[in-house]
Parts: structure tokens; C-alpha cells; sequence
């Protein structure tokens, strides 16, 4: 090949590196994001075939879900930032009017009061919350010099601690620590200083007595007791964490092989298609399985956080960082409570445990975090 062969072809890629940039502009999509939720949405769908049985209608039930979730994605993703800044008070202010309206006429079930239904439709108010609540954060710290000073800390806690406290009255332990999570964040990437984290870690210990004395609900409080020892009641509240670590364990580095997992094929792993999945994975993958699922994790947060850098502006900045660190919460504490490590809560595994809304959710979250992406090539390609 000669040199002016070369550098006849140069231009051609260029123009189509520019031509993708402008499709992804278009769209307002990041494929290097999408590509990532697909991997992590097929991987999932394996293991919950096996998961729930072999389920073949399980499977279809969460691909029309994975298929809602991804026309939310895309919609959220069209929406400008600008326009989501606006509209943040007033979702604010639908999501907590939804979740008292839970508290008065909410529909139960097995012992929790958290959903309403609407002309037969039935839908959980929370999980709205999820995400109006960092949004209405990074939107009140959008307007404000950073770091916040302490007036402007307390009112963001107050939008964040009030609809997780009324979430956990359901009870909904598990929702109620993701929304906490999502507006901490957001408040931890606004600037908090250090001493605000030590006063809060101080008030979190001396609250700790009240806390389980007049807040917590007994099977609450059985939980965190089974955490402490599982063993000591071995074939009442310790049943799902000892059946999950001993999926874990037998699993090994490489696994039984899929469908072949004991724990979770003989029905001994209870939930194993919701809140305990990765046990399922882990016995049928091993430890090669479970650490290819995080690394997938671990690389859909770095993008993230790589779109919350590159964010032109505060308000794109923090809703970004705080969307992404809520998805690295739903992780560990999901790992956490699986493995022994924390108490079980109710978390699912996002994107790959059983279930419609949360899916509906996270994808929303997603597309939100596009539409900041493609915000930031709007604002370029202005100048």
C-alpha cells in the first residue's frame, strides 16, 4: 500500500467516526451504554430461566418487561435536560402526594400497604420516587453556589428523608433505602463537607436504639437478628440467607453448570427468582459467572460517572453522579444481603431478579442519563 493510498482512506474513517457521533446525537442515545444493558439484560434472562424453573413464560413475562423498560429509556432520553430541570418541583410534588395516598387507600398485600390501583390499574408510587427524588436534589442544588452551604443541606435532606420515611411506614424497608440513597448522593456530590458526613455518621449511631425500639417492625428486627445468626433459627428466619451461602459456596470457581444448580433446581433457595438470584447464578456459573455480571455492573457505572464529568452544568452533573451511584447501591446492597453481609431488605438485583416496575425504573433512570450525554454534544455543536 502506498502512502497516498493511506492517506486517501484517512478521511473515510473520520467521516464515519463523525457520521456515528451524529447518529448518536440524533437519537440522543449512548450506544456504548446501551450495548452495556443489553449484555447485562441477555445474562439475565438466562439465569432466570433457570431461576424460576425453567420457566418459559417467566421469560417472556420479563422480556415484554425489558421491552417496556427500553421504550422508557428511549422516551426519557428525548426529553431535554432543560425541561427536566423545570418539571422537577412538580413530579416532586406528584411522587409524594402518590405515596401518602398509599398510606390512606393503598392496596395490601402479604402484609405491606404499597401499591394503588387506578381503574384496575395497579402501580407502586415508590418506585417513582426513585427517581424524582435526585432529580428535585440535583435541580435545587442546580441553582445554588456549591458546596452547599447548611441551610441548603438541611432542605436537601428533608426532600430526601420525608418520602423515604412515609416509604418505609408501607413497610418498605428496601425501596425506602434506595430513594434515601438517591437524594444522598446527589447531596454528597453537591460538595457536603467532611464534618456535615461525621455529624450525620454520629447522628446515624445515637439513633440506632430509638431506631429499633420504636421504628422497626418485628420481622424487621428478625432480620437483623438472623443476619447477626442465621444458625439460630435455622428452618424459620435463617432459611433463605443459610440456603443462599450454601448456593454460593457449592458453586465454586466455575460452577454446576446452568440448569444444573441443586439449591435452586430442588426449590431448597426460596426467592431465588427475585431478591436472591445472583445465588442462583453463583451456583451454576461460580465465581467466573458472578464476577462477569459485576464487571458488566462496574463498567455501566463508570459510564455513568464518565457522563457526569462531562456534564456542562451542575444540575447535569449531579442527578448524573447520583443516578449512577443509586445503581452501584441496588448492587452491594443486593450482594450484601445475599452473601451474609447485611440484612435482607428487599432489594432485587437490577436487571437480571424478576419484575416489571423496577425494570420500568432503572431503564427511565438510563435514559435520563442520555439525555444528559447528548445535552452536553447540544450545547457543543451551538457553540
Amino acid at each position: 500500500m502506498s502512502n497516498q493510498d493511506f492517506l486517501r482512506r484517512l478521511p473515510t474513517t473520520g467521516q464515519d467516526l463523525r457520521r456515528r457521533a451524529r447518529i448518536q446525537q440524533r437519537l440522543h442515545l449512548d450506544f456504548a451504554l446501551i450495548f452495556l444493558l443489553l449484555l447485562v439484560t441477555v445474562y439475565g434472562l438466562i439465569v432466570l430461566y433457570s431461576a424460576s424453573g425453567q420457566s418459559a413464560s417467566s421469560v417472556q413475562r420479563q422480556g415484554i418487561y425489558f421491552l417496556v423498560g427500553y421504550i422508557a429509556m428511549f422516551t426519557a432520553a428525548q426529553v431535554p435536560v432543560h425541561v427536566l430541570r423545570r418539571m422537577a418541583p412538580w413530579a416532586y410534588a406528584v411522587g409524594a402526594v402518590l405515596v401518602l395516598l398509599v398510606l390512606w387507600i393503598g392496596v395490601g398485600a402479604k402484609g405491606a400497604q404499597r401499591w394503588l390501583s387506578i381503574g384496575g390499574f395497579r402501580f407502586q408510587p415508590s418506585e417513582f420516587m426513585k427517581l424524582a427524588v435526585p432529580i428535585a436534589v440535583a435541580a435545587y442544588f442546580g441553582q445554588r453556589l456549591l458546596p452547599p452551604r447548611f441551610k441548603h443541606v438541611v432542605v436537601a435532606l428533608l426532600l430526601t428523608v420525608v418520602p423515604a420515611v412515609l416509604i418505609a411506614r408501607q413497610p418498605d424497608l428496601g425501596t425506602a433505602l434506595l430513594v434515601a440513597a438517591a437524594g444522598l448522593m446527589v447531596l454528597f456530590f453537591a460538595g457536603l463537607p467532611w464534618r456535615y458526613i461525621a455529624i450525620a455518621f454520629g447522628a446515624v449511631l445515637l439513633s440506632i436504639w430509638p431506631l429499633w425500639q420504636f421504628v422497626l417492625h418485628d420481622y424487621q428486627k428478625r432480620r437483623v437478628l438472623t443476619l447477626l445468626d442465621p444458625e439460630s433459627d435455622r428452618l424459620g428466619a435463617g432459611w433463605n440467607i443459610i440456603q443462599s451461602k450454601t448456593a454460593i459456596g457449592s458453586g465454586g470457581t466455575s460452577g454446576k453448570g446452568w440448569l444444573q444448580g441443586t439449591q435452586s433446581q430442588l426449590d431448597f433457595l426460596p426467592e431465588g427468582h427475585t431478591d436472591f438470584i445472583i445465588a442462583v447464578l453463583a451456583e451454576e456459573f461460580g465465581l467466573l459467572g458472578v464476577l462477569i455480571l459485576l464487571g458488566l455492573y462496574a463498567l455501566i457505572i463508570a459510564r455513568g460517572m464518565a457522563i457526569a464529568r462531562k456534564s456542562q452544568d451542575s444540575f447535569g452533573r449531579l442527578l448524573a453522579g447520583g443516578l449512577s451511584m443509586t445503581f452501584f447501591v441496588y448492587v452491594f446492597v443486593n450482594v450484601g444481603m445475599v452473601s451474609g453481609l447485611l440484612p435482607v431488605v428487599g432489594v432485587p438485583l437490577p436487571l437480571v431478579s424478576q419484575g416489571g416496575t423496577a425494570v420500568v425504573t432503572l431503564m427511565t433512570g438510563f435514559g435520563i442519563l442520555m439525555a444528559i450525554a447528548t445535552e452536553r454534544r447540544r450545547v457543543t455543536r451551538h457553540i
